[in-house]
């Protein structure tokens, strides 16, 4: 029977754009999504705008409009981002819904009722110029352990002290810069003590990873406080219904926007609400969130929702942070990469595929390398998946449009639907990285495959074109199986496909184990282009100019004037600059096959080996080299020229020559070689 499952992941916050850490998470929960729809599951993905609290306030003044029209942008903004990443919502709603109102005063006064909200006095910092208190956020001062300047008002990032504002010395209002006073004020809290017992044994059956349920380990040591969750006006949220001048605070309403979401798309799809929200054994009920969050999903929200009367979640799976070529994203490193930035430049799914083949179903932090991700990606999805597709199709064209009626190696095919079930099961645990590892060495048989049954030879004989046709279709099969592996990764690579192969080749995970025979084929399409390593290096090419710092120390004396740099040389007509020149993606790639092309005088097709992949390139050589003479030879090619066609198939680079007298008399062109000691798809600089 089909699971019932609802889907939830971090709510983005109104105030800025979707950057590479919303994308990642967004991936990791959409992988999953789509994994669960393709096996057949009835499986919803929700989530909302969060878009209460100070922060919006603030900004929205600071900008000259209301916070409903910041929210509205902001909501605006991250759905066309969300989309451009494929992340497929059932409902992308918004924390400031009448839905999510109506939810959170019925949780509220569910628990009141219960017992649970107690109300007692609180000192805060106070900006009497802004007339409103302070989140501790909003104070900064020096440490009052270590003494560092200009730190937060709950916590110094020198010493990592944790403290309160009234704590700080020489504190500041970072709203209007000035020193603010403490005043009380009665304020409501959730008494999270009282659920200590359900936590304990609800955390022995969530499926929490072990560093995670460590980390909880220390709030139960310490015992679990009382949780404010009301703030005083001004403040852009809901107010509390029975405490006049008192609003939710923030992280009460937002996890509430899941339900407030669901409610939403229940209403409109006419969906069963207390089905996954009040039953544990009838539905399940999965929230994907980074590390930084763990605690208000693993026990305020838990808490709360067991209070109101409402069912916990299922699981809560924790990943790790996302650094960009090691470093933490940084908008002056330029490593702080917006979601708009990189889809002005390049498609999304190479980025799904790399975030996939990283995460894992740990906490452990991610690092998108620049240089890997280009490789990989190419290498991957273009070198190796969709290349034995490219390689085939042309075999199934020629031969009249139709697969083969029969397989000439099933037990190959077998070999490859087998292990459906174990990488079903790395999907399930969210260890993409080792799906993703495993269909890649599949994906090597494959082309293994085609290269020993080599159906370009064997088409040119006439009465071998169905011979050809038969190789294509045991291919073709094969990489329909792949595909379908990686449908959740690759959802428009997969959409794409279908047009070609029909759509029932990828309905279901389990449809991979009847092949596709006797089938009409239309014409096939470009499934993927390389990602062109000039274009990945402007994701961080526009990084700002760090500010000047404050000099603190004496100033010296200055120094003489340095002599005046030479200007800049004029490029004459014909010249290039070097920047021009490091376009150029030149590699070492060894020649595997070499033949002439029949029809041309002047060409041979050369199958070259670069290591990760292979390409087939056009030469005109044939006057200067018989095909034999090349077949070992380490040759120097330009890797990421553009595809070419041509009367006689693509052109996928070009190998470099030099022309002329070689020896003062004949005219000649000869093949750069690379030096000996290298190996395929080596870089050459």
């Amino acid at each position: 029977m089909p699971r019932q499952i609802l889907v939830t992941s971090a709510l983005p916050y109104a105030n800025g754009p979707l950057h590479f850490g919303h994308i990642i998470e967004a991936v990791q929960t959409d992988v999953w999504v789509r994994f669960q729809k393709l096996r057949g599951n009835d499986c919803l993905y929700v989530c909302a705008e969060d878009t209460h609290g100070t922060p919006i306030m603030i900004r929205a003044q600071q900008d000259g409009i209301t916070p409903e029209q910041l929210i509205a942008a902001s909501a605006e903004a991250h759905s066309r981002d969300y989309a451009g990443f494929l992340i497929d919502f059932d409902q992308f709603h918004s924390t400031h819904s009448a839905e999510n109102k109506a939810w959170t005063d019925t949780l509220y006064t569910t628990l009141r009722d219960r017992g649970v909200i107690t109300r007692r006095s609180v000192r805060q910092s106070y900006d009497e110029q802004a007339g409103m208190f302070l989140p501790d956020r909003y104070v900064r001062g020096t440490c009052p352990r270590c003494s560092a300047a200009d730190q937060y008002g709950d916590s110094c990032e020198a010493c990592g002290a944790t403290y309160s504002p009234a704590d700080l010395k020489d504190p500041v209002s970072t709203v209007t810069g000035t020193t603010p006073v403490l005043r009380d004020s009665d304020h409501l809290f959730f008494k999270l003590g009282d659920f200590e017992t359900m936590l304990r044994d609800w955390l022995k059956t969530s499926g929490l990873h072990e560093s995670v349920r460590a980390k909880l380990g220390e709030w139960f040591e310490a015992g679990l406080k009382d949780w404010d969750i009301s703030r005083d006006k001004p403040y852009f949220g809901f107010e509390i219904p029975d405490a006049p001048g008192k609003y939710f605070y923030v992280w009460f309403d937002a996890p509430i926007g899941y339900i407030g979401s669901f409610a939403a798309l229940a209403a409109r799809r006419g969906l069963d609400f207390d089905r996954y929200w009040r039953s544990e054994t009838e539905t399940e009920l999965h929230h994907f969130i980074g590390k930084d969050i763990g605690y208000f999903h693993t026990l305020f929200w838990p808490a709360v929702l067991h209070g109101a009367g409402l069912r916990r979640p299922t699981g809560v799976h924790v990943h790790g942070f996302l650094t960009v070529d090691g470093h933490k994203m940084s908008k002056s490193r330029g490593t702080f990469i917006t979601a708009q930035r990189y889809l002005e430049l390049l498609p999304p799914e190479p980025l799904r595929y790399y975030f996939a083949a990283k995460l894992t179903g740990g906490i452990e932090d991610i690092d998108l390398n620049l240089e890997d991700f280009t490789a990989r990606v190419n290498s991957d999805i273009v070198g190796k998946l969709v290349n034995i597709a490219s390689r085939c199709a042309p075999f199934i064209e020629r031969a009249g449009g139709h697969l083969s009626e029969t397989l000439p190696d099933h037990a190959l095919f077998v070999s490859f639907t087998e292990p459906r079930e174990r990488i079903a099961q790395l999907y399930e645990t969210r260890d993409y990285a080792a799906a993703i590892r495993e269909v890649m060495h599949l994906a090597d048989k494959a082309n293994q495959y085609v290269d020993q049954q080599k159906p370009w030879i064997v088409a040119k004989d006439p009465a071998r074109v169905d011979e050809a046709r038969a190789i294509a279709t045991q291919a073709i099969n094969l990489f329909r199986v792949l595909l379908v592996y990686l449908a959740p990764v690759l959802p428009r690579i997969t959409q794409t496909a279908a047009g070609w192969l029909g759509e029932r080749a990828f309905a279901h995970w389990d449809a991979v184990q009847e092949p596709l025979l006797g089938s009409a084929l239309g014409k096939y399409p470009q499934l993927a282009t390389r990602v062109d390593p000039a274009v990945v290096k402007q994701l961080v090419a526009s990084a700002p100019t760090p500010a000047p710092t404050v000099a603190t120390a004496p100033v010296k004396p200055a120094k003489a004037a340095a002599p005046k740099a030479a200007p800049a040389p004029t490029l004459e007509p014909g010249m290039i600059g070097i920047d021009d020149f490091a376009k150029l993606d030149l590699r070492a790639a060894k020649v595997l096959e070499a033949s002439r092309v029949e029809g041309s005088d002047k060409l041979l097709c050369l199958k070259l080996d670069l290591g990760d992949h292979q390409r087939q390139v056009f030469s005109g050589i044939s006057a200067s080299y018989a095909p034999e003479q090349l077949v070992g030879r380490f040759v120097v090619m330009i890797a990421n020229l553009a595809p070419r066609k041509m009367r006689f198939g693509i052109s996928e680079g070009m190998v470099l020559c030099a022309s002329g007298k070689a020896d003062g008399v004949s005219e000649g062109v000869f093949l750069l070689s690379a030096d000996s000691g290298v190996q395929p798809g080596m870089k050459i600089s």
